[in-house]
């Protein structure tokens, strides 16, 4: 199998399966013009030059810049420098006392979405190596540990979401699963905190919970 590598934030990551480096791209964890290797290649290409390769289909481009805000025409002539200076100054009062609403209000909604982005993004790195774990438990009858082969170290499963990924058996339900630990640098709500991903082999059903607030996961993962 082909491994391959993926540069982000100027450091190189990997090597990962095709279908792992296919799924670090479906949940947005990189982009379509992040940087990827593998060997046969000259050189470095992006993402999205390797789509088809990768099974990704098209992938769409970033995001459009946001637009320049329009700029207000002058006002009429004819009036008096006093009126206008003081619709100036009335306006301009308005206009940050209603800037500091907004921003009481939109500041911490904006903090929150970026808590529910960064960990649905982890959840979903993490949700990478759910095969590599379902198809060993089918061929050994056990769950699998990073000791076993196929596997690695934890934090050789490290990537821009996750610090790390240990595998194995759940103390408490005996499920299979993996114990994903966050990667948010500066974000106390969600850094270092874990992820459990339990896979149940009766109803071939993978359950997700975590140690972080409800309000900041998925609807699946929350408790």
């Amino acid at each position: 199998m082909t491994d391959w590598y993926y540069a982000l934030d100027g450091q190189r990551h990997g090597p990962v399966q095709a279908a792992e480096l296919a799924g670090l791209a479906r949940s947005g964890a990189i982009a379509p013009q992040t940087l990827v290797w593998r060997d046969g290649l000259a050189q470095w290409s992006p993402l999205s030059a390797m789509a088809g390769e990768l099974g990704l289909g098209n992938v769409p481009p970033p995001l459009p810049r946001t637009p320049p805000v329009a700029v207000a025409p002058p006002p009429p002539r004819g009036r008096s420098g006093c009126i206008l200076a003081v619709a100036l100054i009335g306006g301009g009062l308005f206009l940050v006392l209603a800037l500091g609403i907004l921003a009481a209000i939109a500041v911490p909604a904006y903090n929150d979405y970026t808590l529910r982005s960064t960990a649905a993004a982890a959840i979903n790195e993490a949700r990478v190596h759910q095969p590599v774990v379902v198809a060993f438990l089918g061929e050994h009858g056990r769950c699998p540990t990073n000791d076993d082969e196929g596997f690695g170290p934890a934090t050789d499963y490290a990537g821009p979401h996750v610090a790390s990924i240990r595998f194995g058996e759940f103390e408490e339900s005996t499920l299979c699963g993996m114990v994903a630990t966050i990667h948010a640098p500066g974000r106390g709500k969600l850094d270092g905190e874990p992820v459990w991903l339990e896979y149940n082999a009766a109803v071939e059903t993978w359950l997700c919970s975590s140690a972080v607030e409800d309000r900041y996961l998925p609807h699946e993962c929350r408790g």
